[in-house]
């Protein structure tokens, strides 16, 4: 038994310091994963993410990994409420559909500057790095994060495989001599 499966059967039988735990152990995790799909408000999704797994931990069921992939699956469908408020608040006026939590994006988001996890991640396209975080980061399974997504694994793979030879090829532009635009991106031509 891991310290997550442990902490989880913990969390299970109402141990609230366990809970406390999950949330200090996953919750850098699942912050990073939502500011790779985009979401403009990520400590109050996270914070959404957790509370509605501490509402369903009386009726999951399983292993550490099992929950970290479950609160993952949560995370990926608040990104997605995330995303149709934000379209919804960007209506026209005749066409916009009122909602109380209706806030403009503020553009910030987290920063994983430590490690430059973020910046290096925002050079690829959204489904490109939702994969590459959810695989390397949080250390997913091509299966998991194809469930988690919704994604043929096909597509996972075909993503995963795009984005770590987007990366690369990044990098390697980045160290040789060729120029790098005022954002720190390649040419157009020279990413082709």
């Amino acid at each position: 038994m891991t310290g997550l499966d442990e902490l989880v059967v913990a969390a299970r039988a109402g141990g609230g310091w366990a809970f406390e735990r999950l949330w200090l152990e996953l919750a850098g995790q699942v912050s990073g994963y939502l500011d790779a799909r985009g979401v403009t408000e990520v400590e109050d999704v996270t914070s959404e993410v957790f509370l509605s797994a501490f509402k369903g931990m009386p009726t999951f069921e399983g292993d550490g990994d099992a929950f970290r992939s479950w609160l993952f699956t949560i995370a990926h469908h608040r990104s997605v409420d995330e995303y149709r408020r934000v379209i919804r608040s960007d209506l026209p006026g005749d066409f916009r559909i009122a909602d109380d939590s209706d806030t403009q994006p503020s553009g910030e988001s987290l920063a994983l500057e430590d490690a430059g996890i973020g910046e290096l991640l925002s050079e690829l396209p959204q489904s490109q790095r939702e994969v590459i975080w959810l695989r390397f980061v949080v250390d997913l399974s091509l299966e998991e994060v194809a469930v988690i997504t919704g994604r043929r694994l096909s597509a996972v793979k075909q993503l995963q495989r795009r984005g770590i030879d987007r990366l690369r090829r990044h990098l390697d532009g980045a160290t040789s001599s060729q120029p790098i635009t005022p954002t720190g991106r390649l040419p157009i031509a020279q990413v082709r």
